[in-house]
């Protein structure tokens, strides 16, 4: 590639925090992008999870469940991921539930890695309902589902709807694997293959960045997000944007090779 070479390229992530934190200075021009140029396509996880069964974007954030179904399009890049310690998936209720098989629960998509650690825990529940995440606490709240997997903000905000925990889907995996629990991750089309390592150079730039001047990115973090309070959204990045997010590392592969056996022993790859 020479120095007048321009790389156009679409780049796909959701809304949430952890992510317009991470994405604000590389789409906003904050870093030198070097040849390429960047189109940012903003959604929800989840329909960023279909669209890469479309083979939709160049780089798209996506579950680490969707990644692990559509791996032989899509490599995975080792930084930008959402990973860690304390961080999972929650199963919330209004009340005590003495069993989730027949309970209807509100789940943010069947590619979820939420999904997927609920299946891994419970095994398959009955009466499961697809809908956006940020309906289910409001669902929940309602009486109109049961019980709700939450994800993104929704951990720290599920005692403003009267919803008690019924399990911290992170704390069993940590229980079970001792490893960090591999929630998101940022992935390149294999057709764009050859510009791996530039793409990894320019995540790991945009991170430093945003973690160098966090208060450059509270507009586009704003715009965007679905809970606009302040220590909320602190927190979330605090919580989801970490080592992990700069390199996955040995541990970080150690854990995504963890979930891919797990899924596999289960039959729902």
């Amino acid at each position: 590639m020479s120095g007048t070479d321009v790389v156009e390229m679409d780049i796909a992530f959701s809304p949430c925090p952890n992510d317009t934190f991470i994405f604000d200075a590389l789409v906003n021009g904050r870093i030198d992008t070097k040849s390429f140029r960047f189109k940012p396509f903003i959604s929800d996880v989840e329909e960023l999870n279909r669209r890469a069964f479309a083979l939709t974007h160049s780089v798209t954030k996506l579950s680490f469940y969707a990644y692990l179904l559509v791996r032989e399009h899509y490599a995975l890049l080792d930084a930008g991921a959402a990973l860690g310690y304390g961080c999972g998936p929650l199963v919330v209720a209004k009340q005590p539930l003495g069993s989730l098989r027949g309970a209807r629960i509100a789940v943010p998509g069947p590619h979820t890695t939420a999904y997927l650690l609920l299946r891994l825990w419970q095994g398959e529940c009955e009466n499961i309902v697809f809908t956006s995440f940020e309906e289910i606490l409001p669902g929940v709240s309602s009486g109109k589902y049961d019980a709700g997997l939450i994800i993104h903000e929704g951990r720290f905000v599920y005692p403003a709807y009267d919803c008690i925990e019924i399990i911290d889907l992170g704390t069993w995996w940590e229980s079970q694997t001792g490893l960090p629990i591999p929630l998101g991750c940022i992935a390149l089309r294999r057709d764009m293959a050859g510009h791996k390592e530039a793409i990894e150079v320019l995540l790991r730039a945009t991170i430093g960045h945003a973690m160098a001047n966090p208060k450059e990115a509270e507009g586009f973090i704003k715009k965007h997000a679905q809970e606009l309070d302040d220590q909320v959204i602190q927190d979330h990045i605090a919580l989801y944007v970490n080592g992990f997010s700069l390199s996955l590392g040995r541990t970080g592969a150690q854990a995504v090779e963890t979930l891919e056996e797990m899924a596999r022993n289960r039959g729902l790859l």
